[in-house]
C-alpha cells in the first residue's frame, strides 16, 4: 500500500480543517516546501496536495506552490483543490502534478469528466469521492449531491476510472480512526484502486488500511500533530 503524506494549502500556509471546516484552521509551521522536503528526506516518494483555496474559489489558486514542490523535490504528487474547468487541469498538470483529484466536477458536469478521462487516461486523474453520511459531497465539502458514494464510484468505475479517494468527511481530522467500514464496502463492491482519508490516529490504523485491501492512504494531521511520528510511518513504506 502507498502511504502519502498530505500538505493542504490555505494562502500559500501549511493548514488542517477539521471536518472540511473553514473556520476550524489549524496553521503549521515550514514553509510547503520545507514540509515536502521532509517527507523525502525520510522516504517517502508521493504527496497529497490540496489547494483548499482553490476549493472555495472554485479555481486553482495555489498552482505556484504545487509548482514549488514538483521543482524543489522528486515526490509525485497528486494534486486536487478547485478543478473545475479544462484550463484548472491544464494548470495543475503544467506545473508538474503526477495525478489530478477530481470530485465536483465528476458529479456535477460528468460529460466534461469523461472527456478529460478520454484526453489524459485513467491514470492521470483520481475520482475524489468524498461523502457524508454515505452522500457525495462537492465544492470544498460544502454541497451535497444527494448521491450514494457506493454508486457513484461504480458508476465511473464502469466509464475507465481506476483511481479513486475517499474521505468520510466526518472522520477528517478527527483522530479518530478512519472509516474502515464504508472502505470494505467500496472494496467488496469494486476493483478500483481505493485510496483511505481521513481518520488516521496512528500506525495501528495504518496496518489496518494495508490489510484491508486499500491501495493507498493519505495521512495528515497525525503527522502534524506527532501522533505518527515520520521515521516509524516511513518503515511501513
Amino acid at each position: 500500500m502507498r502511504i502519502i503524506p498530505a500538505i493542504d494549502i490555505i494562502g500559500g500556509k501549511c493548514v488542517r480543517l477539521t471536518k472540511g471546516d473553514y473556520g476550524s484552521v489549524s496553521s503549521y509551521k515550514g514553509s510547503p516546501l520545507d514540509v515536502a522536503r521532509s517527507f523525502e528526506d525520510n522516504g517517502f516518494s508521493y504527496l497529497h496536495l490540496v489547494d483548499l483555496d482553490g476549493a472555495r474559489e472554485k479555481r486553482v489558486v495555489n498552482y505556484r506552490t504545487l509548482e514549488s514542490l514538483t521543482g524543489g523535490t522528486s515526490l509525485k504528487i497528486d494534486f486536487g483543490g478547485g478543478i473545475k474547468a479544462s484550463e484548472d487541469l491544464r494548470i495543475a498538470f503544467e506545473c508538474g502534478a503526477s495525478q489530478v483529484n477530481s470530485g465536483s466536477t465528476a458529479a456535477k458536469d460528468p460529460e466534461l469528466f469523461g472527456e478529460w478521462l478520454s484526453e489524459y487516461g485513467n491514470d492521470k486523474l483520481i475520482l475524489a469521492a468524498d461523502s457524508s453520511d454515505g452522500e457525495i459531497m462537492v465544492s470544498g465539502w460544502l454541497e451535497s449531491t444527494g448521491r450514494d458514494v457506493i454508486e457513484f464510484i461504480s458508476e465511473w468505475e464502469k466509464k475507465g476510472i481506476r483511481y479513486v479517494t475517499c474521505t468520510d468527511i466526518a472522520k477528517d481530522g478527527m483522530l479518530e480512526g478512519p472509516a474502515f467500514e464504508l472502505y470494505r464496502d467500496i472494496i467488496s463492491s469494486s476493483k478500483i484502486n481505493l485510496i483511505a482519508s481521513g481518520g488516521v490516529s496512528s500506525l495501528k490504523d495504518v496496518e489496518m488500511l494495508m490489510t484491508s485491501g486499500c491501495e493507498g492512504a493519505i495521512i495528515g494531521k497525525a503527522i502534524y500533530e506527532g501522533k505518527i511520528k515520520l521515521k516509524e510511518l516511513s518503515r511501513l513504506c
